[in-house]
């Protein structure tokens, strides 16, 4: 109120503005002046935190290998493929998958065994536009 008052003279009935006009000036002026006096000059060190998270170009490659591996699963039998699925997706047991597919756990060892070595085959082709540079097929990108 104080800044205000000591502002009055500055106020110019005959410009036509209202003073509750003036005021909302005056008041969002400060407002403005008290934030810029807050406000540090340089980021605080500890902000500076780095994203631990995959890149761009990860991610990308991530999708790229997701859609590759979904394609190569719908070209395999139904009962591979759901064998597999449940393997080595779901991560359930040859016992547990058994019960599910009414078979035999060394008929689900078969199916799986027989649907990685068809999906080996269907994706081999791919491997180095899928971003495998080596031999070794990563657990989990089956």
């Amino acid at each position: 109120m104080l800044k205000l008052w000591r502002q009055a003279p500055g106020w110019d009935a005959a410009g036509g503005a209202s003073v509750r006009t003036w005021l909302y000036r005056v008041t969002a002026n400060l407002c403005i002046d008290r934030l810029r006096k807050t406000r540090p000059d340089a980021m605080p060190e500890d902000l500076d935190v780095a994203d631990d998270g995959p890149g761009a170009e990860a991610r990308l490659q991530a999708k790229a290998r997701q859609m590759a591996l979904e394609e190569a699963l719908m070209q395999l039998p139904d009962r591979q493929r759901q064998a597999v699925v449940l393997r080595h997706i779901e991560g359930l047991g040859n016992t547990e998958i058994a019960q599910i597919m009414d078979i035999g756990p060394r008929a689900v060892e078969s199916l799986t065994a027989r649907g990685k070595r068809a999906l080996t085959a269907l994706l081999s082709g791919q491997r180095t536009g899928l971003g495998y540079t080596d031999d070794t097929v990563e657990e989990s990108s089956f």
